[in-house]
């Protein structure tokens, strides 16, 4: 059995100044987002749609302002909203912890709709360039939960050869390193599959869709082998929260996927 190697949070300290490692694994998201959007925006159709490298950082910016604003937000509405309701200047510490993916979603197609406004650009074709660059953040930002220990697994058979103790945990029970299982699903495999469906022209729109389609899927196969939020445990049908924030992702991206395959492919 596995014990969690309980690493240090912080990864550079620096006199006062501490750098963790869950604030690089961000840097690490947007390093990446910047590198495969640019390689994306240099297919023949979307170079030939006018979408240049200046765009792909101002893409960037837009998005690290829906990251960060939308996955606080949405934390506060989402889990904790009498809490926050209360007290709504804790909002604003994000010092404290608390981030979610779907706020976070949320906020990033707010941004991106602002950004093809000011472009006078379609929404779709703007998360259609987005979408295949994001898996690759999402798996850097499990990489930092694991590295944290926190959002560990539920309780696993002491046989399976890689169930992991958490000291973080308030028991000494085995578990699944559910944040591995997710930086391998919502990360690498969803990465490749996006990266490979839009690899070719698609439907306007498509490509978004498929993103919010899969991550659904995978993110609540996931949620199976993560402890719910203590303060929230299973809800209806014995689902977690995240689970049933994940039924809309996946009913919304089938239905788009479906209705954007009735419109023109892209040349």
């Amino acid at each position: 059995m596995l014990v969690h190697p309980q690493f240090n949070p912080v990864a550079i300290e620096l006199g006062p100044v501490q750098i963790h490692w869950y604030g690089i694994t961000y840097l690490v998201a947007f390093g990446l987002f910047l590198w495969l959007a640019r390689q994306r925006v240099k297919k023949p159709w979307f170079a030939a749609a006018g979408w240049t490298a200046r765009d792909v950082e101002d893409l960037l910016f837009y998005g690290v302002l829906g990251v960060v604003l939308g996955g606080r937000i949405g934390y506060a509405l989402f889990y904790k909203p009498a809490e926050y309701l209360a007290h709504p200047l804790e909002i604003l510490m994000v010092w404290r912890g608390g981030m979610s993916f779907h706020g976070g979603l949320i906020g990033v197609m707010l941004a991106m709709a602002w950004f093809a406004h000011s472009r006078r650009r379609h929404f779709l074709d703007v998360m259609d360039v987005v979408a295949p660059c994001v898996p690759t953040g999402l798996a850097a930002g499990r990489i930092g939960n694991f590295i944290n220990g926190e959002l560990w697994g539920r309780v696993a058979d002491p046989g399976l050869p890689w169930a992991m103790i958490f000291p973080q945990a308030p028991d000494r029970l085995p578990r699944h390193p559910s944040q591995l299982y997710q930086f391998a699903l919502e990360g690498l495999l969803l990465f490749a599959l996006l990266w490979w469906y839009g690899s070719r022209p698609r439907a306007r729109g498509q490509v978004a869709a498929a993103f919010m389609f899969g991550y659904g899927v995978l993110r609540f196969i996931a949620e199976y082998f993560r402890e719910p939020d203590n303060f929230l445990g299973p809800l209806a049908l014995g689902l977690s929260m995240g689970q049933w924030l994940c039924l809309p992702m996946i009913i919304g991206g089938a239905a788009l996927w479906l209705w954007c395959g009735r419109q023109k492919v892209n040349p």
